[in-house]
């Protein structure tokens, strides 16, 4: 995972420095490594698409698109791959998905102030069938509220102390999120399984090296 968190960030911030960071990782690889997607044969038609500003839908929208497409999905439940994949054939390049119900993300998550049901959490899918490649949030960064949501989630307090304590002690607004880069590598070289992307994958008959 690349991770980064950025002091003061909300979440409209955290999906504009995905977005950069996206548009960045995949134009230089166009311009330093065509060699190389040309050897593996890859069609970079998505990948040319790959610049900012990305298309942003709510969970919401994301639903729509799913019932317009006859896909019997409840309001409230994950999206699971098949999910992702109908969602991300309806654009052209990576879409992001935010605004999740919060029952079905992290407690650290920070609630919406305008629906406390959804959290303020974005998912990055990418196009051709390849899913989630970024997760991230606005992290809760009040510790009143933050405790609220570890007894909400039947979670051990005294697991959390030290996180706790990062707002008991001071604290400021923040967001960040995590790239999968063996996910990101797999979609941007059109591999057909993410352990292609590892030099020594774990798989069910082999557990070592």
């Amino acid at each position: 995972m690349v991770e980064p968190e950025v002091a003061f960030n909300d979440l409209n911030d955290n999906m504009e420095l995905a977005e950069e960071f996206l548009e960045h990782i995949v134009q230089s690889v166009l311009k330093h490594r065509m060699p190389e997607l040309k050897t593996l044969e890859r069609n970079t038609k998505f990948l040319e698409n790959v610049k900012k500003p990305l298309p942003r839908i709510s969970y919401d929208e994301a639903v729509e698109i799913l019932h317009k497409k006859g896909i019997n999905f409840e309001w409230g439940n994950d999206l699971g791959g098949t999910d992702e994949t109908v969602i991300s054939e309806q654009f052209d390049r990576p879409v992001m998905v935010h605004r999740y119900p919060s029952a079905i993300k992290a407690f650290y998550m920070k609630r919406d102030p305008q629906n406390p049901k959804v959290a303020l959490a974005v998912d990055v899918l990418a196009p051709e069938g390849y899913g989630e490649i970024i997760g991230g949030s606005q992290r809760e960064d009040d510790l009143d509220l933050l405790l609220e949501r570890i007894k909400e989630h039947n979670l051990p307090q005294e697991a959390f102390e030290w996180y706790l304590d990062l707002r008991r002690f001071g604290s400021v607004p923040h967001a960040g999120f995590g790239l999968g880069v063996e996910r990101t590598v797999s979609w941007i070289c059109g591999l057909d399984h993410v352990r292609e992307t590892i030099p020594f994958p774990r798989m069910i008959y082999r557990l070592t090296p």
